[in-house]
């Protein structure tokens, strides 16, 4: 979770980061908003997260400066499950099962003001649209049938109540938050593209940001766990997913940042369900990597501007689709 440019007024330690190497922006906002397009082993091999796209820049950081920020991100995902391996989709099963999405995302975040300088505090909303095209041979009986399906809509809504930082010192800073899906997409069990998963999704998320080099190389590294209601229109429950990331950035005095992430996604326990239990669970897991290119802008007035961008290559895929998503996140402040 990246958030609006200060720097951080503590005086925990004499070693002094420079103003125009903390966080600048929003980035991509916060743990998880770029996990909106369905993509681990669960209920049609989709669910919330998408390999290395959860971290953001500055994943531990809220910034001491009160008021709103918004960001505005896009992501493009293009995935496939071997035509060998079968997925449980529409309440049946499928093979070959693909998918092409792309989802756009308006964010807000508001920072709380607070008087501990240890301490700040922030809440976030997403709303996203996305566009779904799916296929999938549907298994009926003996036979095979091909269906083809595309959907565009508002996808479920995303938001955080309360995001917590904690900040060690200059250099060393924490995060914790609850981030919720509800399930306010349409979504219809008979179909195979839907633009909303039907359930809730509920994450407690840990992020960590350590600044060295005078601010100008970061390292963060989150963890969070993916808990899922069950789907009573196709009575099927996803198992509880743990994934973790971690990014390296070194930004330099043009604005300019250069570094790379990596994640990894295990699910934890197997799905529950007459079709998770002909698939024995279905428990699924991914690795990814890739490079991430940033650039930020600030004027004398405070206003501020921030893009990134990140391409993951996914690898040692089980039980979920397989590809390589990309993403670009434009954050303003004023």
């Amino acid at each position: 979770m990246s958030h609006a440019k200060s720097s951080l007024h503590c005086t925990l330690t004499p070693r002094r980061v420079p103003r125009s190497r903390l966080p600048c922006g929003l980035g991509l906002l916060c743990a998880g908003l770029l996990s909106a397009v369905h993509a681990h082993a669960t209920e049609g091999a989709l669910g919330r997260p998408i390999t290395g796209m959860q971290i953001t820049p500055y994943a531990g950081v809220i910034p001491p400066t009160p008021g709103l920020q918004w960001s505005v991100n896009y992501l493009y995902y293009d995935g496939e499950i071997a035509a060998s391996r079968a997925a449980p989709i529409a309440g049946q099963l499928g093979l070959g099962l693909e998918a092409e999405a792309t989802l756009s995302m308006l964010t807000g975040v508001y920072i709380w003001p607070t008087k501990n300088p240890r301490w700040n505090f922030a809440s976030m909303a997403s709303l996203p649209y996305i566009d779904l095209a799916t296929q999938v041979d549907l298994q009926v009986g003996p036979l095979q049938r091909h269906v083809n399906q595309n959907t565009g809509n508002l996808y479920d809504f995303y938001f955080a109540p309360v995001i917590a930082s904690f900040h060690i010192d200059q250099v060393r800073h924490l995060s914790f938050g609850v981030y919720i899906f509800a399930p306010t997409g349409n979504y219809d069990p008979d179909r195979i593209a839907n633009a909303g998963l039907n359930v809730w999704t509920y994450s407690p998320t840990f992020a960590y940001t350590q600044l060295m080099q005078k601010g100008t190389l970061e390292f963060s590294v989150q963890a969070a766990t993916d808990w899922y209601s069950k789907n009573s229109d196709t009575n099927y429950e996803n198992g509880v997913v743990f994934r973790s990331e971690a990014l390296l950035i070194k930004r330099t005095a043009s604005g300019w940042g250069f570094g790379g992430v990596a994640g990894w996604i295990e699910q934890l326990e197997d799905d529950k369900g007459p079709l998770a239990d002909r698939l024995n669970g279905f428990k699924g897991r991914s690795l990814g990597v890739g490079p991430v290119i940033s650039y930020s802008k600030k004027w004398k007035g405070g206003e501020h501007v921030d893009l990134t961008f990140r391409y993951v290559s996914e690898f040692s895929v089980k039980n979920r689709f397989e590809g390589n998503p990309l993403s670009l996140s434009m954050g303003v402040g004023f």
